[in-house]
């Protein structure tokens, strides 16, 4: 599925939809170049789940938890990853496993740890199409999109 958005507040729309729809034990991993919008996604995908608190990206501690939404969000930022084996430190497949669900930012460096239910959210920029202009694919498209009707645009707009 392709959606494209035109705002960050289009692309926190996106986040939050998804956040509604999300299950125990989904992963996401966010894929895209620097100041694409994923921690814009996130922060709409946490407040989907419910989690009111500010959502930041979690760069210099790789993984922020939030528990006050319906299910827990297990956030974390691989940037800073230099090896996947630093994972193991993070004890991530208790959460990768768990009953919560997960978002990893910058997850190619870690892709070959990642199981095969993730779903990635790749974000793209365009700049022939406007600053603001995003152009975001989502793996797994049997995840619940029925939010989105039979569109693949959000909030009303097309590319």
């Amino acid at each position: 599925m392709t959606v494209e958005t035109l705002s960050p507040e289009e692309t926190y729309i996106l986040g939050e939809r998804l956040g509604k729809a999300a299950s125990p034990g989904d992963i996401f991993s966010l894929v895209g170049d620097l100041g694409v919008g994923k921690t814009v996604f996130t922060q709409g995908f946490a407040h989907g789940l419910g989690i009111e608190g500010p959502v930041n990206s979690p760069t210099f501690t790789i993984l922020q938890i939030y528990e006050d939404g319906r299910l827990p969000l297990y956030h974390f930022d691989v940037y800073r990853i230099e090896d996947p084996d630093e994972m193991e430190e993070i004890g991530y497949e208790e959460f990768f496993f768990g009953e919560g669900v997960c978002i990893v930012e910058w997850a190619d460096r870690i892709r070959e740890l990642l199981p095969g239910n993730c779903r990635e959210v790749k974000i793209e920029k365009n700049l022939d199409k406007g600053f603001e202009y995003r152009r975001i694919t989502i793996s797994n498209e049997d995840f619940g999109y029925r939010e989105f009707g039979s569109g693949r645009q959000c909030c009303g707009h097309r590319g």
